[in-house]
This record gives C-alpha cells, structure tokens and sequence, in this order.
C-alpha cells in the first residue's frame, strides 16, 4: 500500500527572507463588495500588473502584510494595489442554501507595480521579503507582467459578466512531474489526484523502492 506524506503536517510552512510565514490558521481577509481596481496615479509611470506566489491559506495576510510594508517604508506609490480574486459560491447544507466565499486562484495574489520591479532594488526587496510570499511568477530575476486584459477578465468574470476563463497551467491525473521545491525537490512522478480549489497536487513518488504519496502545491512542480 502506498504511504501518505504531507509535508505541513511534520515541517510546518516553509520560511522565507527575514519573517517568518504567517500561521495557517489566521483568518483571511473577505472581499465583502464587488471588486473595484485601483486607478493608476497620474505620474507618468507604466504600471503591470504581476502574480505573486503566496503560500496556500495566506493570500489575505500577504495583501495586508504587502500594503503595510509599502506604507512604512514609503512606497505606497510604487505599490498602487494588491488583488486577492474571491467569488461567491451557493452551497447546499442541512437543506439550506449557504453562500460562501472562496479564493478564483488559490496560491496567487496580483499586485500593480511599476514595469521591471526588478530595476528597483528597495521595491523588490519589500514584495520579495513579505511574510507569505514565495516569489513572482517568471524568471527569478525577472518577473513576466499579467496583460491587463487578463486581469480585468477576471474581475468580470467575479461581477458574473461573462466566462470563467480557463487558467493557463492544468494539471491532470497521471501526468508526470517533476517537483522543484520543498522537502522532495527533484523527485518525479505521477499526478495522482488535483485539488484546484486549494491549488494542490498529490504525486505518486518513489521513495526507497515504495511508491509514496506527497502533497504539493502547484507552483512547486513543473511538468516534464
């Protein structure tokens, strides 16, 4: 029989820069309105919008832990504004109709932020060193910005304005990774369930000739 390995339940979240990551029993921020972006300030600057890698459960703390950061050193013009995507969900307990709300891309947070963040060492040094937050997508030093209509589509999608787009990275059971973090970096193996509302995978590993099972989160497998 294969064995279960979770790595929350020995390790804990893993740690990043100079905080420590914030418990996963904290409670997230709720989008209580329609969401509503930011318009950008009048200065001249080219602004895009880029996704950040949040560890799972912590995507409301990273928006407010982000937006606190900036406020205290003084960027708050840099970092004009932090999106975590949440949509209402219609539930049916005890007979009773319940509406909750649940993360559109769990794992993810979006944040406005001058073109090249890269270029500005005490920017880059802020988003990359907040609590929750693993890294950009893209490059490790160079982020790939969002296009503004893929945000906006999302934004209209959450309003019921039209489709939920389909997200660009799927993953399917049987289909073979290779996981490049945590605990089992560069062990590959199977898929063998998809959890998309949590953003997380269960890969059948190798482990001293025993098939194991080990749960990771999307962004810390590529597929082969």
């Amino acid at each position: 029989m294969a064995e279960e390995y979770t790595p929350d339940e020995e390790a804990g979240a893993p740690e990043h820069g100079g905080g420590s990551p914030v418990e996963d029993g904290e409670p997230e921020e709720q989008e209580t309105e329609q969401p509503m972006l930011a318009p950008d300030p009048d200065d001249g600057v080219r602004r895009r919008w880029y996704a950040l890698h949040a560890y799972s459960g912590q995507e409301g703390s990273v928006k407010k832990n982000l937006l606190a950061n900036a406020e205290q050193a003084g960027l708050t013009h840099l970092v004009t504004d932090v999106f975590v995507p949440m949509e209402e969900v219609a539930e049916i307990k005890s007979g009773e109709k319940k509406v909750s709300k649940r993360k559109f891309f769990p794992g993810y947070v979006l944040v406005r932020l001058p073109e090249h963040p890269e270029q500005n060492p005490d920017l880059w040094h802020l988003v990359k060193n907040t609590s929750g937050v693993s890294g950009f997508i893209g490059a490790r030093t160079a982020p790939v910005p969002l296009e503004d209509s893929e945000v906006e589509a999302i934004v209209e999608e959450i309003r019921g304005e039209r489709e939920r787009p389909r997200p660009k990275v799927a993953f399917e059971q049987g289909e073979r990774v290779k996981i490049i973090d945590g605990p089992f970096a560069n062990f590959m193996g199977n898929i063998d369930t998809v959890n998309e509302e949590r953003g997380k995978l269960k890969v059948m590993v190798e482990i001293f000739e025993r098939l194991t099972s080990v749960e990771v989160e999307f962004w810390q497998v590529e597929k082969m």
